[in-house]
């Protein structure tokens, strides 16, 4: 018996039904703005071209690393402020899953690298180990407010940034600016407050890696399970659909999955440890770049406690300096993902959401200095490294991120609604 095409149809599970299914959805796509994706192969190809030049072949593959960590965070909208502020605001767990995917990956790469030594260019891998301290819980509970009202984390602020969305670049310039705040106020949260020596989930416990490993990855799970349980008790919204397309065009024109981009940050950032040492980081460039600002005003930064012993960097181009070209790299990822999407379309942006982009970037700042880095420097790359620092930052983090829902209505910002079908 031959079906008729309305009872096909019916069979057939309506956009809204897979939209809750899954992150992204069969939408038709904007034209490719082949002049901006142009433009930005060319500085990108320049760019390289001269990091080479300048500071050899390991800062142009960092580059490239940056390049594809910008394509992944932007296709997947890859979010850590969005995940925190979906999970406490209505329940949503879909972002903070793809975090554990995410760090479970990395977790077991960095185990297997640190264990065996493993280095690419001869530099001995060194995790984000830091001490857990007062410094580090008021300096993510700060970051936890910051990311909410900049409506983007370290990693958030640069893909957006790349992406076209106008109001993240005044949240990259208080980012910057809360960063020298924070370098200088260094020495006092680091030496004048009180502190635990760093702590080593695998070295500091005696469990070694393997026992490391197999005690996050406990914790992983458990996180994880208690979100499924979470999930059917609150039935929360589902995350907005984004546009894509099928088919390879998909790899540089569609949206990617969170889950798919989730293993792709923790394998470029396992990459970037075998490469330069250290995991990915983000925000100590920061640093440099408002600092070697000052000096253009001779402003003497280097007497500063934050820079003893790496004032190299501060006489050195920023070429020089990993952190930098990776960031640079991120940049022009975004925007040629953005690009090729047809999506890059810079716009007004509102007076309240100035100031809340303004105050959340230096919060930001201010916080990753005081915490020892960002959401990927302490929170990704000091919990594959097996910080406790790491999960410290995440809770203080999270906490900041719950007060932050009642600061951003003043701003003119919304949180999602658990009323709606989607947030």
């Amino acid at each position: 018996m031959t079906q008729t095409t309305a009872e096909r149809q019916m069979e057939q599970p309506s956009i809204s039904a897979r939209a809750k299914q899954a992150t992204t959805v069969v939408f038709p796509l904007n034209p490719v703005q082949k002049p901006a994706l142009f433009t930005g192969l060319i500085i990108s190809i320049i760019l390289l071209s001269v990091t080479v030049a300048v500071a050899g072949w390991t800062q142009g593959v960092l580059f490239i690393i940056g390049i594809g960590l910008g394509l992944a965070l932007l296709h997947a909208r890859f979010g850590f402020t969005s995940a925190f502020r979906r999970l406490l605001s209505v329940g949503n767990v879909q972002g903070l899953q793809a975090h554990m995917v995410m760090l479970a990956v990395a977790t077991t790469l960095f185990a297997i690298i640190f264990a065996t030594n493993f280095s690419f260019t001869g530099t001995d891998p060194v995790g984000y180990v830091s001490p857990v301290g007062i410094s580090v819980v008021v300096g993510s509970f700060l970051f936890g407010i910051g990311m909410q009202m900049g409506s983007g984390c370290a990693s958030g602020t640069l893909y957006s940034v790349g992406g076209g969305k106008s109001s993240m670049l005044l949240t990259l310039l208080g980012f910057i600016a809360g960063s020298v705040i924070g370098a200088f106020h260094f020495v006092f949260w680091t030496e004048q407050t009180p502190s635990l020596p760093a702590i080593s989930l695998a070295e500091s416990t005696g469990l070694g890696y393997l026992g490391g490993w197999v005690l996050q990855m406990v914790i992983f799970l458990g996180i994880y399970g208690l979100t499924v349980k979470y999930a059917r008790k609150k039935n929360p919204p589902h995350m907005k659909p984004l546009a894509t397309t099928t088919g390879w065009k998909k790899l540089w024109r569609g949206a990617w999955p969170l889950l798919v981009a989730a293993v792709v940050l923790a394998v470029l950032n396992a990459l970037t440890l075998t490469i330069r040492g250290n995991p990915w980081g983000i925000t100590s460039a920061f640093a440099l770049w408002g600092s070697k600002f000052l000096m253009l005003f001779g402003v003497d930064v280097s007497g500063w406690g934050y820079w003893q012993g790496n004032t190299e960097a501060l006489q050195t181009t920023v070429l020089a300096d990993s952190t930098s070209v990776m960031n640079f790299g991120i940049l022009l990822g975004a925007f040629m993902a953005a690009a090729a999407q047809g999506n890059f379309k810079p716009g007004k942006i509102k007076p309240g959401i100035a100031g809340a982009s303004i105050l959340g970037g230096l919060m930001m700042g201010y916080g990753a200095r005081l915490a020892f880095g960002c959401n990927i420097g302490a929170y990704f790359g000091g919990i594959a490294s097996f910080s406790l620092h790491g999960w410290v930052w995440m809770i203080m983090a999270l906490a900041g991120s719950y007060l932050a829902l009642f600061i951003r209505p003043i701003f003119g910002l919304k949180n999602p609604n658990p009323k709606d079908s989607m947030c």
